[in-house]
């Protein structure tokens, strides 16, 4: 590990010399940061942008340019719509679909998936616990023509607050860094509940003056903390459901435990850069070469602590004391080469190293079979991968597979979709996609002081086939079908014979089947927005749990008021699903597990919200549940784990242009 940081270290500071070049703007031809803007416009060119505190009066609010890991650009949106709504919220994007716990900064049991899938390599588990841990894809890159600040803040659950601080610049045209942390810390009304999570970013981006080089790197640190009491205890369900005045005030039930947490911390390192080595336009194409290399180190750990094992809930310890800590590093290196053509499009090929290293420290014997069980699943995985994209008027046709060459564990996927425009209102889009790869780590190796959760594993890959269709029509339709084939799925069910939650495999074809319908309608200046999803899944096993139905309904209102110097949003949302075999949450694991015992769901969520924009300060209030206390007791987020209680919360974006 020590070497790797050294190596990093050195790497970073050679990328880092290149800074004292000369440059300029970004281009296209660009395999990183995709896309080329002008700083300033003259005021002849300018668009009118209602922006009042940008000092430098020819930038506009086009200038101030997102880019995703893939290289797509958006721009800074201060504009206050219902998707900003649906936004605001911990995760900071669209939670359709997950069902939150009762306090902010807990985990999420999911009512949908996405089973579409690239990767080649098993993922780190305590699964849970990942809603609010960055990945590479979640990091944005900037381009601005003068600092941009935005201040985020949200009420959180008894005491504590959400507050997440972003700053951006342009020291030059042709450099950008951006800094930001989010931090959380909330009580939560039941006892021992307390969240406390903290996601520190940092990215850098470059490109010289004859946009030859470019680079872009980033670097996270995060720790996510959560107090764990195993939910109520079963006498105290029916306490919750009555409505008793008395136990209104939840920090009056008894939960399973007071004496356990947990945390998931990790830091990663993040390099990308591009050299073009062949720039050549005619008359009739352009033809571009260039080669990347793309470096990440990831370092994380999973630890579940207890200071006196609770035997009633996770059965025999070997220790009274409870320390369970697993940890991961990954060191990832891609090195690829890609052509560009006009006629032929964009061609890329690449070759991939991955040293992993993820396990415990200590070997743990099994007694009762009188073997030790490997502590550690460490090697290397070479994989080869390639990608195509072409783009002709309305047509888009995208492709791009990987296949692991050498190493412990095999794996392959193919990805490719078709898209395109029938007119200027009609959209279509068809994809396939193909996965095998080796389950999560955790499936495969797990260690506890908790006698029953020890286990080695040897599962087959989990294979994935996937068909879907997406047609929009304007705001009236956006309709999405996807056809999903699981076969060999792993997942964390209950073993009888010990009472204890650990990782199967089912050996029955799964079949999944989800049709998404999203639109509006307006009249005047108001308006009803729906997102409707339809689940239906075959599998012998009952082993893959979702609700037939979801739906999310807002009806809303939208005005400026006081002679247009302030805007209004405001309207009500209904939110429910249809009751299924939810999954339940182990606090040991990190993890949702099957259970077959009780259907929950079928209760509607109400709120009432009321959001302004005042310049470029968004504000938001919201009574969230409201109709908690007149539409019975009965909401649960997992079994045993009851859903919000009605509350109003308040929150602000503000963005600043220097």
């Amino acid at each position: 590990m020590v070497n790797k940081v050294v190596l990093i270290g050195v790497l970073w500071c050679l990328y880092g010399g290149v800074f004292a070049q000369e440059g300029r703007r970004l281009n296209p031809e660009s395999g990183i940061g995709n896309f080329e803007r002008q700083d300033t416009l003259s005021a002849a060119q300018r668009k009118s942008t209602g922006i009042k505190n940008i000092k430098n009066e020819n930038a506009k609010i086009e200038d101030y340019l997102i880019i995703s890991y893939l290289n797509d650009t958006t721009h800074v949106d201060t504009t206050l719509t219902i998707q900003k709504e649906y936004k605001f919220n911990y995760l900071r994007r669209d939670n359709f679909g997950l069902m939150p716990f009762s306090n902010l900064g807990q985990t999420y049991n999911t009512l949908t998936q996405n089973l579409q899938s690239t990767a080649l390599m098993p993922v780190f588990g305590a699964r849970a616990r990942h809603f609010n841990y960055m990945e590479i894809e979640d990091i944005n890159y900037y381009r601005v023509p003068t600092p941009l600040t935005e201040l985020f803040f949200k009420t959180a659950f008894e005491q504590g607050q959400l507050a997440d601080s972003f700053f951006t610049v342009n020291t030059s045209p042709r450099f950008n860094f951006s800094i930001a942390y989010k931090g959380l810390r909330s009580l939560g009304n039941y006892q021992h509940l307390l969240t406390s999570t903290g996601n520190f970013r940092f990215t850098t981006n470059y490109s010289t003056k004859n946009n030859q080089y470019h680079f872009r790197a980033h670097i996270v640190m995060q720790d996510l903390l959560n107090q764990e009491n195993g939910g109520l205890r079963d006498d105290m369900v029916e306490n919750f459901e009555s409505g008793i005045a008395e136990f209104l005030d939840r920090s009056l039930l008894e939960v399973n435990f007071e004496n356990a947490e947990s945390i998931l911390k990790g830091k990663r390192f993040h390099v990308e850069h591009a050299y073009s080595i062949i720039r050549k336009k005619d008359s009739l194409s352009k033809n571009n070469m260039s080669i990347g290399h793309i470096m990440s180190f990831k370092d994380k750990f999973y630890e579940f602590s207890q200071t006196s094992a609770v035997t009633a809930y996770f059965g025999q310890a070997s220790e009274n004391s409870i320390k369970d800590k697993v940890t991961l590093e990954s060191f990832y290196n891609q090195f690829y080469v890609s052509y560009s053509n006009d006629l032929l499009g964009d061609l890329q090929f690449n070759l991939n190293h991955n040293n992993y290293n993820y396990g415990y420290n200590s070997l743990y014997r099994d007694v009762k079979n009188g073997i030790d069980v490997t502590n550690r699943l460490k090697g290397d995985i070479v994989s080869a991968g390639g990608k195509y994209h072409k783009q002709f008027k309305g047509l888009e046709l995208h492709g791009e597979l990987g296949l692991n060459i050498s190493g412990e564990f095999e794996g392959n996927f193919l990805n490719a979709h078709v898209g395109f425009k029938l007119n200027e209102e009609v959209f279509a889009k068809a994809s396939i996609n193909h996965n095998s790869k080796v389950p999560n780590y955790n499936t495969l190796l797990y260690q506890s002081k908790y006698v029953h959760y020890n286990w080695e594993n040897h599962f087959n890959n989990t294979e994935s086939q996937q068909l879907a269709f997406q047609i929009k029509y304007k705001d009236f339709a956006d309709i999405t079908v996807d056809y999903t084939t699981l076969n060999d799925y792993v997942y964390f069910g209950e073993d009888q014979g010990t009472n204890s939650i650990k990782p199967f495999q089912s050996n029955a074809s799964i079949t999944y089947l989800r049709v998404k319908w999203v639109n509006e309608l307006r009249a005047g200046k108001f308006a009803l927005h729906n997102t409707v999803l339809y689940q239906n899944v075959q599998n012998d096993n009952e082993v893959f749990n979702v609700p037939q139905f979801i739906t999310r309904n807002t009806l809303y209102f939208s005005s400026h008021v006081f002679k247009k110097a302030m805007y209004l949003q405001t309207g009500l949302t209904l939110n429910y699903f249809t009751k299924y075999y939810m999954n339940a949450y182990s606090p040991l694991l990190a993890e949702f597990y099957v259970q077959r015992d009780k259907e929950y769901g079928g209760f509607p969520r109400l709120d009432f919200f009321v959001n302004a924009k005042i310049r470029q300060t968004r504000i938001f209030l919201k009574a969230e549940h409201f109709n908690a206390p007149f539409t019975g007791y009965n909401y649960y987020a997992a079994p045993n784990t009851p859903y919000r209680d009605f509350i109003v919360r308040f929150g602000v974006v503000w963005n600043f242009f220097l």
